[in-house]
């Protein structure tokens, strides 16, 4: 199989990660990971404490791509038609008009999904998955691209509704910003970030193209087997209860391949699934009652599972 030739598109990205450095600070990889899901057309679980820049995040990703961007402020009083759109009677033409839902758009910022309902959750979900929405029979397409970036607190959460399993395996990647380090903290302090100063510098078109290389980048025969067999010792593990959807599996090979683009290759290697494997499973294996006993977290498990498989020569 002759591998696909790459063009100097990688340069519009590199400049999308250097305009989100100027917003967020010292976070590089999660900078770098956000963008490969972007690119690999998946959306985006920030799960973090408040304060640490998950809004900061998303905001600085639509303006450096030129996104039209909504955000909505999720409370238990959000319903699922704030959303997807409604129908509504004018008196004028005696019909019924659809007025347009927060998510028509190319990238909704859920900021804090637990604190709605389930039932707006779902609406939302659908959504990420259908990539349209129906209104009284009719269906809407979502513009293209469309992303979801949705941040929820895992502290403080009494009186809100997690995301069950089977909603979390929408987002192609869990992250988690973490503290700043001392010196980006003062740098923060200083003034240094500057959300302001974030430029677009690709176009919504644009990525369009770059999704599109990037879903053509080469992976070779031994990487299948070897995301294979990763995917299936998380369902076989004993510390583990659930393992990798097949969905998961497909979102493994997206990441490495975008990762692999924004490395500036036209292919896939071992060190790619490793780098990507912890951000796209954390979310989406469950430990064990021997794990929590052992007080083992889902990314030390994938950690042990990394080291258990082999990882092929290539070529």
């Amino acid at each position: 199989m002759k591998k696909p030739e790459l063009s100097a598109q990688q340069i519009p990205a590199f400049e999308v990660i250097n305009e989100v450095k100027k917003a967020v600070i010292g976070k590089d990889d999660c900078i770098v990971k956000a963008v490969a899901a972007i690119l690999a057309g998946g959306h985006i679980l920030l799960n973090d404490i408040p304060g640490v820049g998950k809004t900061t995040l998303a905001m600085a990703l639509s303006k450096s791509m030129s996104l039209k961007q909504n955000r909505v402020q999720f409370t238990p009083d959000v319903l699922p038609s704030d959303l997807t759109g409604f129908s509504m009677y004018q008196k004028d033409t005696g019909a019924f008009v659809y007025q347009p839902g927060s998510v028509m758009c190319n990238l909704l910022l859920a900021d804090e999904i637990n604190r709605t309902s389930p039932k707006t959750q779902s609406a939302l979900l659908e959504v990420m998955e259908e990539q349209k929405v129906t209104v009284d029979g009719v269906t809407y397409e979502v513009p293209s691209p469309f992303i979801v970036i949705a941040t929820q607190n895992p502290f403080g959460s009494a009186g809100t509704w997690m995301l069950p399993e089977a909603q979390l395996d929408r987002f192609m990647v869990c992250l988690k910003l973490g503290y700043p380090q001392m010196e980006d903290e003062i740098n923060i302090l200083k003034g240094v970030q500057r959300q302001e100063e974030v430029r677009p510098v690709i176009s919504s078109e644009e990525l369009l193209v770059l999704q599109k290389v990037v879903k053509g980048i080469f992976v070779q025969e031994e990487l299948y087997q070897y995301v294979g067999n990763l995917v299936n010792l998380t369902r076989t593990h004993p510390m583990i209860d659930l393992g990798i959807s097949p969905r998961g599996t497909i979102n493994i090979l997206q990441m490495a391949k975008s990762v692999a683009f924004l490395r500036q290759r036209d292919y896939v290697i071992p060190e790619d699934v490793q780098d990507i494997f912890p951000a796209v499973c954390g979310h989406r294996i469950i430990p064990g009652t021997k794990a929590r006993a052992a007080h083992l977290k889902a990314e030390e498990l994938l950690a042990e599972i990394l080291n258990r498989i082999p990882a092929p020569r290539t070529v």
